[in-house]
């Protein structure tokens, strides 16, 4: 079996820290499994058993580990998740709601999201946008625009 990289060696403060987070009140579900497989792999347990008895993938116990040892009780956290980031900021999605809400352009009964669209690109808020993203936000605001 290969010698692990990442051990764990948790100091007294780290471990009650980790106990006093299992006895707590509300704690993320995710925080607390964090804290789980810390705790056993500070016992010793090899990742399989830890993964096994949490119900976790191995995976999970080794990037737990890794991230213990190289960010300490910061792997408790969570990371930021992958994907795309809104295009609009608060500033930009309100001057957005707020053109909905104005007068539809001249020859217009209504605004179409289409329209809304490519008013953000030439209002200057963002490169692209596309109607798909004005009906999700619009659908966010309480607001009738009937």
């Amino acid at each position: 079996m290969p010698q692990k990289i990442y051990l764990v060696r948790l100091s007294d403060a780290e471990h009650e820290h980790l106990e006093q987070l299992l006895r707590g009140g509300t704690t993320a579900t995710r925080q607390l499994t964090r804290a789980r497989i810390l705790l056993k792999a500070a016992e010793g347990w090899p990742d399989e058993r830890i993964a096994e008895t949490l119900t976790v993938g191995r995976a999970t116990v080794e990037r737990t580990r890794r991230r213990f040892v190289e960010c300490g009780l910061e792997a408790l956290r969570e990371c930021p998740r992958p994907g795309q980031r809104p295009k609009l900021d608060e500033k930009a999605q309100a001057r957005l709601i707020a053109e909905a809400c104005s007068a539809a352009p001249e020859g217009r009964q209504h605004w179409m999201l289409q329209l809304l669209a490519d008013r953000v690109v030439a209002l200057g808020l963002a490169e692209s946008y596309s109607y798909e993203s004005v009906r999700r936000l619009l659908k966010k605001t309480n607001s009738s625009r009937g």
